[in-house]
């Protein structure tokens, strides 16, 4: 997405689905964005595991990214995701690493 879109979009980030018909999906009922939502955030589980790292939804107005210890972060959106995680293990996350992407591609 360019940056015009995400500053005309307002508020919302463009990976969730939300209340207005036509903003980022079709699904304009309440079910579909949240079974949307709990399907990103699988996927996401599926390729922070490597990390020791789970996701969860929150009120379906953020995440919160934890590790197998307890320590959690509340991220505002998925586009924090990743600096996020790599504060919470200590070291680099590449989703665009190509173990990464076949992990993603078996979700």
């Amino acid at each position: 997405m360019c940056s015009l879109c995400g500053i005309l979009g307002g508020n919302e980030h463009w990976a969730d689905a939300v209340a207005r018909p036509g903003v980022f999906t079709r699904n304009v009922e309440r079910i579909d964005r949240r079974r949307e939502r709990a399907n990103r955030v699988r996927i996401a589980n599926a390729m922070l595991a490597r990390f020791g790292l789970s996701l969860a939804d929150w009120q379906g107005a953020s995440f919160v990214l934890s590790t197998r210890t307890g320590k959690s972060e509340i991220i505002e959106d998925l586009g924090h995701l990743w600096p996020a995680a790599e504060r919470l293990c200590g070291r680099a996350c590449d989703p665009l690493d190509p173990a990464f992407i076949a992990v993603a591609e078996e979700a």
